[in-house]
């Protein structure tokens, strides 16, 4: 089950874009898993901060070879809280978060979080960084470091070529004693306002019981994909 990260439309809205809402659909071909997965993002920003969500659909339940329905679905949604712009905290934000989901015949344990969101840009606010803290509580599942630190970033005109864009995240976590690494960097290309190209590649470790399907804990799954921007 992938996770994304919606920071173009960050990006957008600080360089002044006239909406407070951005919404895009996302369809790749996991080479790796040799499935589709479809991802349905939303960004909203207000006075008091912002709010992102993303809902994951895998579809690789099949019939006599053929898919009939998805076979698994993962859901997040986060509140950065931020009602001081006009002081030397600005860059600070307060973010909450829920993530959790299901698969054939298991469910990813829901988790709550909790922590601080640190904002950096460049000038013109193309090349943007998120670094985060959270204390992180899973349901019915330990942890023997109960935090989660999460790098976000966004480079808008890559070398120079308009519409270029490379971003991802970076999570660090630890499920019972086990550290789990997960990243996804992503590179878009704009045809026209609403239509992107690209893809990405999957790097993880000790994620998703992929050591078990794959044998190795270390594991890249390159994707290929497009996005609607609504």
């Amino acid at each position: 089950m992938s996770k994304k990260i919606f920071v173009a439309a960050v990006a957008a809205l600080a360089l002044g874009a006239t909406a407070s809402a951005q919404t895009n659909f996302q369809t790749f071909y996991d080479f790796g898993r040799k499935h589709f997965t479809t991802t349905l993002e939303g960004f909203h920003q207000d006075n008091w901060g912002n709010t992102f969500f993303f809902i994951d659909y895998d579809y690789n339940n099949k019939v006599d070879n053929t898919v009939v329905s998805p076979s698994g679905s993962y859901f997040e949604i986060a509140r950065c809280l931020n009602f001081w712009n006009d002081t030397a905290l600005a860059p600070l934000s307060l973010q909450v978060e829920y993530n959790g989901g299901l698969g054939l015949g298991f469910g990813i344990n829901s988790a709550f979080l909790v922590g601080v969101d640190w904002f950096l840009h460049s000038g013109d606010f193309k090349n943007t960084l998120n670094l985060k803290v959270l204390y992180k509580k899973f349901v019915k599942m330990s942890s023997n470091v109960p935090l989660q630190f999460t790098a976000v970033w966004g480079c808008q005109d890559l070398f120079g070529l308009e519409k270029l864009r490379f971003s991802g995240f970076v999570d660090f976590w630890c499920e019972y004693d086990n550290l789990v690494v997960l990243s996804e960097p992503q590179l878009w290309y704009g045809i026209g306002d609403h239509f992107n190209i690209g893809g990405e590649v999957e790097l993880s470790y000790n994620f998703g019981g992929l050591e078990f399907s794959t044998g190795k804990k270390f594991n890249v799954m390159p994707c290929i994909g497009t996005k609607w921007v609504f």
